[in-house]
């Protein structure tokens, strides 16, 4: 075998070599600096409709990435706001911009119904041209698209009208550019339930990303099994757990065979199920896959809803009952004696409409949680109630044997009763709260509703341990076990509760209250505890700073920052975050309030902190344009364009120390994000350190 080679073949091999190694090497090193995304892309067009005109607007967005709708309300992620830059004297809009297909996932960070595209974003928007020489339709888009992170993006579309143009005779013009995309900075990703996994600056560490589940999917199956814990309450009350050996004792009497006897309570049993779904299903179909899901932050509809959920609790209290017209019940009584298939539905109807008393402000309660979430969601809510409902009938048939072991029927069932009215109406002030937060009229800030909650959960506990009684009670000489451990588990809540008041977080119950900052006294009742050293804190602050999180000082501008930190000679930390962030508020809850972290946050660093996605407009003479031609109109712009020009980056958060020059303290890792907080304080140790 020849061994040698042509010198020139070698020396063509060697080239290609190095070459390919150049290529690798750039695109490794491309790769690790990628960390601008943009994970939409935009096309726009005009199509004649009438003497109208509608614009078009069409988002392919990348694979497991979301773009969060207009129609998101306050208080979550940024919502995509449309603006019509040149619409005065030239056209008029015709009623609201429609979207496409969204999904909807309730986020129990920011506490609110989520509205976002997946895989496409369809806009359509109709105008009224009331200038014929009109050129061009300017548009801007400002979003948030997300995956493990969210990106604030804007998108500037200009759609170009034919000179050839007639209001009587439209064309349809196509408009083919695709404008650049501004990229403004990166959130956290509020639909996923999961905590994300931030893309590390550093390109030597490179995490891994995790597969999350589909929003929607998870949030269907909590409908499910939440739904399904109440269908099993349901059985507890005294208008379903005595039909449970009634019904099953027919079955297996009146049948031929045992066989059929269970043939017939399992048909029972669907019968139940499809009675159930089929009432979510037309609550879905009479108002819309997404009606219901947009009424949920609607003023009105929580007030309707609180007085609703009032009206259900006061009826399990004992005032009076919830009742069906009885003629209904007598009806389908007739009907179920017809035998067969079609009388077991009958009789699967009796007891739904019979019950109603019991199981109806149930109902009502889980289908109006669920239709928040928009889509199928009444109807899975549904599924859930009614397994929970037939499955006992099925099983006792199955094992007629069990029935033995029922506790009987008698005052515990009116308790289970009571104790849900009591829960209803705790549930109904989450309505009203609802209301007061898009109103911000502070009637019902954290403390009145804790001070609620903490009166209604004390009052439940008296009447679990016999001190309270109410009008269908019977009487009694002592509680059960069962009644005392409920009664002292109740206590235990009511008890966590009270520190509330003063500052506690209640982490138990987050998605229920009001934040902390919608508060009477943010730094708790009576400026006590931890509160009250921030609050004396805040007194004397220096120009242009303001107590942040755990009492930090904390600046919001980077040059006023600066000219302090070079007045007390500190080391600077750059915090890049954004208020619909929920990673930055991890880190500002979980890392920065450890004991060795907030002291070196508090004392050693200047702290400025820098929203990317703050929308107030930026003075006239302080507004500016890129040299890539991107124009800077708000604070958020500033920032963004800062954080990317200066550290090529768009990941929140992000973290840099530098001196007061605005050089890195930090060799290894010039910028951190979203890290554990030993990484955090040997980082914030390392750069310190190195300040001269």
């Amino acid at each position: 075998m020849n061994f040698t080679q042509n010198p020139q073949t070698s020396l063509s091999r060697n080239i290609w070599t190095k070459s390919l190694l150049l290529f690798l090497f750039f695109f490794a090193f491309a790769k690790g600096n990628a960390q601008i995304l943009e994970p939409v892309k935009w096309t726009s067009k005009i199509e004649k409709k009438g003497n109208n005109a509608v614009l078009i607007f069409d988002g392919t967005i990348e694979k497991d990435w979301h773009m969060y709708s207009q129609f998101t309300p306050e208080g979550g992620p940024l919502a995509l706001e449309i603006t019509f830059k040149n619409q005065k004297g030239n056209y008029e809009l015709v009623g609201k911009a429609k979207e496409g297909k969204t999904r909807t996932a309730y986020n129990d960070v920011f506490e609110v119904n989520e509205t976002f595209f997946e895989g496409k974003a369809h806009i359509e928007q109709e105008i009224k041209i009331i200038n014929p020489n009109l050129k061009t339709v300017d548009v801007d888009f400002d979003f948030q698209v997300c995956k493990e992170v969210c990106i604030n993006s804007s998108k500037k579309f200009s759609i170009a009208v034919p000179s050839t143009f007639k209001i009587e005779e439209m064309p349809v013009v196509a408009e083919a550019k695709v404008d650049e995309t501004k990229v403004t900075g990166i959130a956290v990703d509020t639909v996923k339930k999961e905590e994300a996994v931030q893309q590390k600056v550093d390109k030597k560490k490179e995490t891994a990303k995790e597969e999350i589940p589909a929003p929607a999917s998870r949030s269907l199956w909590s409908i499910f099994f939440v739904a399904f814990l109440f269908g099993f309450t349901a059985l507890l009350t005294p208008c379903v757990f005595p039909m449970i050996p009634m019904t099953v004792s027919f079955f297996t009497k009146q049948s031929k065979t045992r066989a059929a006897g269970i043939r017939n309570a399992i048909i029972y049993g669907i019968a139940i199920i499809v009675i159930y779904v089929g009432l979510g299903l037309i609550v879905t179909k009479i108002f819309g896959a997404d009606a219901l899901n947009a009424l949920s932050t609607d003023v009105w509809f929580n007030l309707i809803f609180f007085v609703i959920l009032v009206v259900f609790a006061t009826s399990f209290l004992g005032a009076f009952e919830i009742m069906l017209p009885n003629s209904w019940a007598n009806k389908a009584d007739q009907q179920a004696d017809r035998g067969g298939i079609i009388g077991i539905l009958f009789m699967a109807l009796a007891l739904a409409i019979v019950s109603f008393s019991c199981t109806g402000p149930i109902v009502g309660t889980i289908l109006v949680e669920a239709a928040t979430n928009g889509g199928i969601a009444p109807a899975v809510g549904m599924l859930g109630f009614s397994s929970a409902l037939a499955l006992p009938f099925m099983l006792f048939a199955m094992f007629p044997g069990w029935l033995n072991s029922l506790p009987k029927s008698g005052g515990w069932l009116n308790t289970v009763k009571v104790v849900l009215g009591f829960l209803e109406l705790a549930f109904a002030f989450k309505f009203l709260s609802n209301a007061d937060l898009v109103l911000q009229l502070h009637f019902l800030e954290r403390e009145v509703f804790l001070a609620i909650w903490i009166a209604i959960f004390f009052a439940m506990t008296l009447y679990l341990f016999g001190k309270i009684t109410l009008p269908h009670d019977s009487p009694t000489n002592h509680i059960s076990v069962g009644r005392l451990y409920l009664g002292l588990l109740t206590l235990v809540f009511t008890m966590y509760l009270i520190p509330g008041l003063w500052g506690a977080p209640l982490k138990l119950i987050s998605a229920f209250p009001p934040p902390p900052t919608y508060s009477e006294s943010p730094f708790g009742v009576g400026g006590s505890g931890k509160g009250a050293v921030s609050a004396e804190a805040g007194k004397g602050l220096p120009e242009g700073a303001e107590l942040g999180p755990h009492g930090i000082m904390v600046f919001h501008d980077y040059e006023d920052g600066l000219a302090y930190a070079k007045e007390i000679k500190k080391p600077i930390m750059l915090d890049f975050t954004g208020y619909a962030c929920v990673n930055c508020r991890k880190m500002e809850n979980n890392v920065w309030s450890e004991p060795t972290i907030l002291p070196i946050l508090k004392n050693d660093v200047v702290l400025i902190s820098l929203y990317v996605d703050d929308k107030r407009e930026l003075p006239k003479e302080k507004q500016f344009t890129t040299a890539s031609g991107d124009k800077i109109i708000t604070t958020g712009d500033k920032w963004t364009e800062f954080m990317i020009s200066k550290y090529k980056t768009n990941t929140q958060p992000l973290y840099v120390i530098t001196d007061l020059e605005g050089n890195n303290l930090n060799a290894s890792k010039p910028t951190i994000s979203y890290v554990s907080a030993d990484e955090y304080l040997n980082w914030l140790k390392e750069g310190i350190s190195n300040f001269k």
